[in-house]
């Protein structure tokens, strides 16, 4: 369900401009069994570590058509705060565009709704050598703001299921052997951990075996990366409100170890999609139930697309009539939903409107007016 291409310059994110674009309420529709659930996470955002690189598309999985008509705006005043709490790393696809194009008739509305925006630093790139630098870069850049990262750890065996955007370590022992670097860099301030993008929710693609040795790998992941820094907030992946059942989910989570406080903080669902924030929340709240373990366990919401919620033929790849959602903060005033970040940065393109994963002046433009 991802759609993962990004200039890496550090960030599991891709963003800027702070925007409260309303996604109008709209239930939660709840996911088919026998139905493919994944819609591509839309390519990895380019909020990355440099160098620069382009990431692979990902479509983990074919979109489903939703049952419920697509929201309609309500046409309430969005406004442009930036968050105080929130980093904004100062590399990626979109920072550069508004550098390079200062006389483009739409560089102020994308500067000051997206690329102003704190977002998530994606690391897709499978280089053990160079991670605990490119990692320790982001932290460290925040740290001297006083202010949080997002980051992405995103190079789980099989990634995508040999989709668009498959890749990833070679096997366990190697990605085991990445997070620990990984987590070297993290230093012990706080960071929102966003691990492995569907790399649960999108588990039916593996054998058991498969399943249990990616579970293991993903549970140990969030205590490795808690002990390095006990700051840190780690979250596992409970794809959208439109994917699984909450309680099937939640047996999943259990599992890879989200369920663990020595391994977890809680969830995130909706990364690269566009399903409503009131849905999300709903559903968020729907696998927590059922998760189980400590009352502290919370979720982040992907709301970088999702201001008009999901197109009602269940298009993912950069589909009209979106918009961006709300703006990313670690203070949303609902009970355990602990943040709405950008993790997708709003103008990377899926693969539609440009090239999978990179910026797109035209597509971000209609997402931000």
């Amino acid at each position: 369900m991802l759609v993962v291409a990004a200039s890496v310059v550090v960030a599991v994110g891709t963003v800027t401009g702070m925007i409260n674009a309303l996604d109008d309420e709209r239930g939660a529709n709840e996911a088919r069994p026998d139905a493919t659930r994944l819609v591509p996470l839309a390519d990895v955002p380019s909020t990355a570590v440099s160098p620069k690189v382009s990431y692979p598309a990902s479509t983990s999985a074919k979109p489903k058509k939703t049952a419920s008509p697509s929201p309609t705006k309500t046409g309430e005043k969005r406004s442009d705060p930036v968050s105080p709490s929130l980093y904004r790393h100062p590399e990626s696809q979109v920072l550069d565009w508004v550098h390079d194009h200062p006389d483009d008739p739409r560089t102020e509305v994308i500067a000051s709704r997206i690329a102003d925006q704190p977002a998530a630093v994606w690391f897709a790139d499978f280089t053990p050598s160079t991670i605990t630098s490119r990692v320790r870069a982001v932290t460290s850049g925040a740290a001297a703001q006083g202010r949080v990262p997002v980051v992405v750890p995103y190079a789980i065996p099989d990634r995508d299921c040999g989709g668009a955007s498959e890749g990833g370590a070679p096997d366990f022992d190697a990605y085991d052997a990445w997070i620990d670097d990984f987590a070297a860099g993290l230093g012990s301030r706080e960071v929102v951990i966003v691990l492995e993008p569907d790399s649960i929710a999108q588990a039916d693609c593996l054998s058991a075996a498969q399943r249990a040795d990616r579970f293991e790998a993903l549970a140990r992941a969030g205590r490795v990366l808690k002990t390095a820094d006990p700051k840190a907030r780690v979250y596992f992946d409970a794809g959208h409100s439109d994917w699984n059942p909450a309680a099937q989910q939640a047996a999943l989570l259990k599992e890879a170890g989200a369920a663990n406080a020595a391994s977890s903080d809680g969830i995130f669902s909706n990364v690269s999609n566009f399903h409503a924030t009131s849905a999300e929340i709903a559903y968020d709240r729907q696998v927590l139930d059922a998760l189980g373990g400590p009352a502290s366990l919370g979720a982040v919401i992907d709301t970088s697309r999702n201001g008009n919620g999901a197109p009602a033929d269940g298009q993912w790849c950069d589909p009209a009539g979106r918009k961006i959602g709300r703006a990313p903060t670690l203070d949303t005033g609902e009970a355990r939903i602990d943040g709405y970040l950008w993790v997708k940065l709003p103008g990377e393109s899926d693969g539609c409107r440009g090239t999978a994963g990179t910026f797109t002046a035209s597509y971000a433009y209609d997402l931000a007016r």
